[in-house]
């Protein structure tokens, strides 16, 4: 393009620029978020996130190699070839791994580069120019709300499709268990309707010695019975099943109306995933997914959906864990020590240990001990946020 060309290209929007009032616009500014956000924050931010990534890197690094090294004689024996070991093994367990101890990585990322900062006396410059304790954990809460949301939508939308994935490489390649059957399955699938299924066979997607009872007023007003049931797999429409050998009883006062045939395509409010469960079968299923699964096993008056609920609290409390470990962790270094920072490096890693300890076991107490889900989610957050208040108060000011 010529630069008479491009001269009449760019004369109609620089026309167009030049009509704009700008002075007039310049109330605007004041909804800018980034303009609180000045160069001592950014360097803070750079510092916060680069180390968070770092210490990722290093220690998966480290999990990887013990893993390959645990592993290696499984994969060899079951005769794992190496794509499937890479791409669908280990590339999505690093997500989950470090999803799972992000808090982890998010103290020892504060603790490390904030110590640094404290020992070359920069935070103590930083408060001698006036600066509050307060303003200084700007930066570092801002970075914190960016691992909290990063950590928030791969929970929730991304590693569960990587986890379905990775447990299918497991149970071919590793354990060589993975829950393909069940018997005397008997389930509420829609209201006054009750489905039992003698034996079901996953792979197949097939159940044995089926029947379904409609009831109205209490009173069974129909029932159906089939030797075999098979969920249609290539069907548009969800819950469609085929059912041989049938025989459908329809109760009309004392009146009794029989039919019968090898093959009917019937709508029943049922899915395979419905029939079948396995362990960890909860983290492979998104936040949407398990609200819809949640609400429809309620609905059916199911008990096994507290596990369900707790995986749906716990992603949105483990991303809140990032501000009160942030806190903790910059209460605990920021103060310029004459033996170091080993002592409270120390007490930090602890703290977040029995921080990822305590949301297993207020996980365990939920499916136990009848604990509500939310409130074993939220438990471990409730007590570190009191500590964290309490390193606040203590913190220099």
């Amino acid at each position: 393009m010529n630069k008479k060309k491009l001269k009449q290209w760019l004369w109609p929007i620089w026309r167009l620029w030049s009509k704009i009032p700008w002075k007039r616009l310049a109330w605007m500014k004041r909804f800018n978020p980034f303009r609180l956000i000045k160069r001592m924050d950014w360097y803070i931010i750079n510092k916060f996130i680069g180390t968070y990534f770092y210490s990722i890197i290093l220690i998966i690094s480290i999990s990887i190699v013990i893993d390959v090294n645990e592993n290696l004689a499984k994969f060899t024996t079951n005769h794992a070839p190496l794509r499937a070991i890479v791409f669908d093994y280990y590339t999505n367990f690093v997500p989950y791994f470090a999803n799972l101890f992000s808090p982890l990585f998010v103290f020892i990322a504060v603790i490390f580069f904030t110590s640094k900062l404290a020992g070359n006396s920069e935070i103590i410059s930083m408060l001698a120019c006036g600066m509050s304790f307060k303003r200084l954990l700007r930066p570092y809460l801002i970075s914190a709300a960016f691992i909290a949301a990063l950590n928030f939508y791969l929970g929730a939308y991304i590693i569960p499709k990587g986890t379905v994935v990775r447990h299918d490489f497991e149970s071919l390649y590793k354990n060589n268990k993975k829950n393909t059957s069940a018997s005397n399955i008997q389930l509420m699938v829609d209201k006054g309707v009750v489905a039992y299924i003698s034996q079901y066979d996953d792979i197949r997607k097939t159940g044995y010695g089926f029947a379904l009872y409609k009831f109205e007023n209490k009173k069974m007003v129909s029932q159906m019975n089939a030797n075999v049931i098979q969920y249609d797999t290539i069907s548009d429409s969800r819950y469609h099943w085929k059912a041989r050998n049938y025989k459908i009883r329809t109760l009309k006062g004392m009146r009794e109306q029989i039919t019968s045939g090898m093959e009917i395509d019937t709508l029943i409010k049922m899915e395979p995933m419905d029939l079948v469960f396995s362990r960890g079968q909860q983290e492979t299923f998104t936040s949407p997914e398990l609200l819809r699964y949640i609400s429809k096993q309620q609905k059916r008056g199911s008990s096994n959906v507290v596990q369900y609920e707790v995986e749906f609290h716990k992603r949105i409390a483990t991303s809140f864990a990032s501000f009160i470990l942030t806190i903790i962790g910059v209460s605990l270094s920021s103060r310029k020590r004459k033996g170091g920072m080993g002592m409270y490096l120390g007490i930090g890693l602890a703290l977040s240990f029995t921080y990822i300890l305590l949301q297993t076991v207020s996980a365990t107490f939920a499916i136990n001990a009848d604990t509500p889900p939310m409130l074993a989610a939220w438990i471990p957050n409730i007590l570190y946020s009191i500590i964290a208040y309490f390193c606040y108060r203590q913190a220099p000011n």
